[in-house]
């Protein structure tokens, strides 16, 4: 199985390479159900899988000229003190078991798998989902609503390690009102921010991490990455959007399958 979890990890890279984003949200299942990893753990190592192949894309997008430090900064630190709070004060506070069904009991790795099954099957919705062209009326940027946006988010970031690309980009869409090629760069320095601060934090209160599959996974995400990002120059990503959408939302429906009916 790990084997088979070293090759799935390509697919990490390579959806990032195509189609700019939903490659992270694989993670947690991969690590979970082909590593065989605790799924609490997971959620460090997926922020920092998540938080290395951001970096990779935001590079990129600086050389490009789509990043915008002033929105990405407003909306990062809001951020960043919500998943600190969810992930080194909540999170240890949380109990094993939540609570009992009859003879069945949920726990907390169940409950992290449920939320992730979800936020799964809304991110399929929304790459299944025709894009609607979004039209700039303003300049100016809410920066308000942006940093609230942020904290909001950063709950989900913190929660399950995911880096939560498909509702930062709204926002930045909608309160910084930055065109989408911006939105995407921004993003990706946001995400790199709130995963690297999360991990860091992670190490700070002790969470056991095997180095050497983080970083074979992380690579072999690098590598997927590298050639999703070659075939992108070749391939429409936007058609393959919808395909990569359906397979997220089959994930999700059975995560929530497996985790509730075939423990």
């Amino acid at each position: 199985m790990e084997y088979l979890g070293y090759i799935a990890s390509i697919i990490i890279g390579l959806s990032l390479g195509l189609i700019g984003g939903g490659g992270s949200i694989l993670t947690i299942p991969i690590l979970v159900y082909l590593f065989k990893i605790d799924p609490e753990i997971a959620t460090s190592y997926s922020l920092f899988i998540v938080g290395i192949t951001a970096l990779f894309g935001c590079i990129s997008h600086y050389k490009m000229g789509n990043l915008k430090i002033k929105s990405a900064l407003y909306f990062a630190i809001p951020s960043v003190v919500s998943i600190l709070i969810i992930r080194e004060v909540i999170f240890p506070k949380i109990a094993t078991t939540l609570f009992s069904i009859a003879s069945y009991q949920v726990s907390k790795n169940v409950l992290i798998m449920a939320v992730f099954s979800v936020l799964m099957i809304a991110s399929a919705l929304a790459m299944i989902r025709k894009s609607k062209t979004v039209v700039v009326t303003s300049t100016k940027t809410n920066y308000l609503q942006l940093s609230g946006i942020g904290f909001l988010i950063g709950i989900v970031t913190g929660f399950l390690g995911a880096g939560g690309g498909f509702l930062i980009i709204p926002a930045l869409l909608f309160f910084a009102n930055l065109p989408m090629k911006q939105a995407v760069g921004t993003s990706l320095l946001i995400i790199f921010i709130n995963s690297s601060i999360g991990f860091g934090g992670d190490l700070y209160i002790g969470t056991p991490i095997n180095y050497k599959i983080l970083f074979l996974i992380s690579g072999m995400a690098f590598i997927g990455m590298i050639i999703g990002l070659k075939l992108s120059k070749k391939i429409d990503g936007a058609q393959l959007k919808p395909i990569f959408g359906w397979f997220v939302l089959f994930m999700g429906i059975y995560i929530i399958t497996k985790e509730f009916f075939f423990k």
